[in-house]
């Protein structure tokens, strides 16, 4: 029998437009740029990953643009020749040669998990344990800056039964402004929605120290990364009636190691990208249940593709006691699948067919590719 074998990888940019400009401490985003990366095999099975960022390089190293420049330069030559059905060995193989590039590597073993799911006949879930959850509860971001617009949002969300969770980003006003910002819009939806913030790091230990009590008061019920240290996130721990979540500062399993250790936060946000493929993101999962921190599923507001891997994941974590903001695709204008993913009833129904079970509609991504679309082969 002739082994499997990668024959040729693909990558393109891929700019879409969304529906409003997303205001975070860090930047405001008023589009979203994917990277999506094709690995043919020599079996006729080919599958598609996704590497996406932030509001570009304000939010972390990687960029789309630096993501394919790697694929292509480093990672593709790598490739060629290889065994795709040897996931994990290919994976560590690449680590030793390509240092850091998390979000690259993430996509890399995205579009290898897609395609030997395909080559299985089993969805992605099945390759990471098996899932134990079809439906995946998904907070919505209200991220305008405007009280009055976010307010309405959230009422949209509820009346479609979309959103029953808000996360609210924070940190790029004065203090006491973002307070009441979160008070209005907590006061304004009641009993009838779960509210959220996300500081992006934005606050000093100071601030947070005087913010987070007044956050718990007017209703918050979780504080994602107040401050950029995990040190002083650890320090703010347990001093109040609130749980503190660690992201910008989990960066694989490492990271996640020493925050438990140090007993640094309460929940884990949970991102592919950012811990380096979703065999690592497992593997942050299984240092938070030993250690006794909740786990919420995160996003890098990816597209389809990222958005459905990570789906994937958390539907076989034992625990995800915050959900998910898996929420993604639905802050692009433009539907790039040729059937569109399942949110209804506050929940995203998790794909199952092979692979990551969905597709890439070419006729509808082609017009927001950009110029420069590369091609490596043998």
């Amino acid at each position: 029998m002739t082994a499997t074998t990668i024959e040729r990888i693909e990558t393109r940019l891929v700019d879409l437009p969304t529906i409003r400009p997303h205001k975070l401490s860090v930047a405001i985003m008023h589009g979203q740029t994917l990277m999506l990366v094709k690995v043919y095999c020599s079996d006729g099975v080919s599958g598609i990953g996704e590497g996406t960022t932030i509001a570009g390089m304000a939010y972390g190293p990687e960029s789309p643009e630096a993501m394919k420049l790697a694929i292509d330069a480093y990672f593709a030559p790598a490739m060629i020749g290889q065994d795709p059905t040897r996931v994990q060995t290919l994976m560590a193989h690449l680590g030793k040669l390509v240092k850091g590039n998390h979000f690259a590597k993430s996509a890399i073993e995205t579009a290898l998990l897609d395609a030997h799911g395909k080559r299985l006949g089993v969805p992605v879930s099945e390759l990471l344990g098996g899932r134990r959850r079809e439906r995946l509860p998904v907070a919505w971001t209200l991220a305008s800056g405007d009280t009055a617009k976010d307010i309405a949002e959230a009422e949209t969300m509820l009346e479609a039964h979309r959103h029953k969770i808000f996360k609210l980003k924070i940190g790029a006003k004065e203090l006491k402004s973002d307070i009441k910002h979160v008070a209005d819009i907590k006061r304004a939806l009641g009993d009838r929605a779960a509210v959220r913030v996300d500081v992006n790091m934005a606050w000093s230990e100071t601030q947070a120290a005087w913010a987070i009590p007044a956050l718990a008061d007017a209703g918050c019920e979780l504080v994602e990364q107040p401050v950029a240290s995990a040190a002083a996130l650890a320090r703010l721990m347990r001093r109040f009636p609130v749980a503190l979540m660690a992201d910008e500062i989990l960066q694989g399993p490492e990271s996640a190691f020493e925050i438990a250790r140090s007993e640094g936060a309460d929940v884990f946000a949970i991102k592919i990208e950012q811990s380096g493929g979703l065999f690592a993101a497992q593997r942050v999962a299984a240092i938070a249940d030993a250690a006794g921190i909740e786990l919420y599923g995160g996003t890098m507001l990816e597209g389809a593709f990222s958005t459905v891997a990570s789906a994937h994941l958390f539907a076989s974590f034992a625990n995800l006691q915050w959900g998910t903001e898996l929420f993604g695709p639905l802050l692009i204008t433009e539907e790039i699948l040729t059937e569109p993913l399942n949110y209804s009833d506050f929940a995203l129904t998790v794909p199952n067919g092979p692979g990551l079970g969905i597709e890439l509609d070419e006729v509808k991504v082609k017009r927001f590719t950009r110029d420069g679309f590369m091609k490596v082969t043998r």
